[in-house]
């Protein structure tokens, strides 16, 4: 299997991101494979789709720690590449994090994916799905009630009259965005600062004004989905929980968040059941619900991180688990002499 992975900037990656030690299963499979950056892509003259990319000198490596370290190398393979006879492209970029730096890579994952496509590269996440997840207002297409209460708007009135409404307390975080970063808990509706809140997360344009959930100061859990279905592999749930750390509102682990196991249970299992449809209906092959109590509180469809996290709790290598995954979609394609619909592929 020829295998592409598409980051943000390889320069920006680690040894311990997902991306990283789905490549790294990969290459130990003994695939070909290749990371390119969503910058990386290229429509030539004579139609085909080409990426500068890198791949690694050797056939198996004991630690992502020393695979990354190859990739990053001077023995690095470096190649311009036809995308195009590629069996699978995997986009993992996320657009957020292009958002403010280079805006004009946002798109470019999902355009060149869209492309790759025409020649029956499996392209995963799908990019039309992806194209309708482009921020967070395709959470709100999702069942609502699954949902905590949500306004989105940049009128700074009508979010002081749902802050009201909720007693005051809610959570505002921009319409774009990853990681934790501007999210706010707004604890009065009179607070002094409230203005200068919105003001910060309006900056760049539309606000999420959610209601608050008590539940969320138990952290909250990320539980993946492959191919609609929890991700369970050799008996295992592919989940961890993340707690907030002091008195930061935030789990996420860039703004400080610690790790801990996580018991799936049958009100998790349910919520995964609802949205199976619509992540079937948009090709979302490898998606992260982000779960607090008994809602959803996001869903990363672009780069779910964390499966060495779950790995490292329930002792399993969930990354097998993907490449096999991979591995039938190619075999799919094979008998049908890759003429086959992406978006019915990717969650095949």
């Amino acid at each position: 299997m020829k295998i592409g992975f598409v980051v943000n900037k390889i320069q920006t990656e680690e040894a311990g991101y997902t991306t990283t030690r789905l490549a790294a299963a990969a290459v130990n499979r003994g695939h070909e494979v290749w990371l390119m950056g969503a910058g990386d892509f290229a429509y030539d003259g004579d139609e085909n789709i080409r990426a500068w990319a890198r791949s690694v000198p050797k056939a198996r490596y004991k630690t992502t720690e020393t695979f990354w370290a190859d990739y990053q190398g001077p023995n690095a393979k470096i190649e311009r590449i036809t995308v195009d006879n590629l069996d699978v492209l995997m986009l993992r970029n996320d657009p957020s994090a292009d958002a403010n730096s280079h805006s004009w890579r946002q798109w470019e994952g999902v355009n060149f994916g869209r492309l790759a496509m025409r020649h029956g590269v499996v392209v995963v996440n799908d990019p039309n799905g992806l194209a309708k997840a482009m921020n967070k207002t395709y959470f709100q297409l999702f069942p609502k009630n699954l949902r905590p209460r949500t306004l989105i708007t940049r009128d700074r009135k009508a979010i002081k009259q749902f802050a009201s409404e909720q007693g005051g307390k809610i959570v505002l975080k921009p319409l774009q965005g990853s990681g934790g970063q501007s999210v706010f808990l707004v604890k009065s509706a009179e607070s002094g600062n409230l203005n200068q809140i919105i003001d910060a997360v309006s900056r760049d344009g539309y606000v999420i004004a959610q209601e608050y959930l008590p539940a969320a100061a138990e952290g909250d859990i990320r539980l993946f989905l492959m191919n609609g279905h929890p991700l369970r592999y050799k008996g295992k749930y592919a989940a961890f929980r993340r707690v907030r750390s002091g008195d930061d509102m935030r789990s996420n682990i860039h703004a400080g968040g610690k790790l801990q196991q996580a018991e799936i249970n049958d009100v998790h299992l349910k919520m995964a059941k609802i949205v199976r449809p619509k992540l079937v209906q948009d090709g979302m092959f490898l998606v992260g619900l982000d779960i607090v109590g008994d809602k959803l509180m996001e869903i990363n469809v672009f780069s779910p991180g964390g499966l060495g996290s779950a790995q490292k709790f329930e002792k399993v290598n969930f990354n097998n688990a993907v490449i096999d995954a991979l591995e039938h979609k190619v075999e799919y394609m094979s008998f049908y002499q890759r003429n086959f619909d992406n978006v019915d592929m990717a969650t095949l």
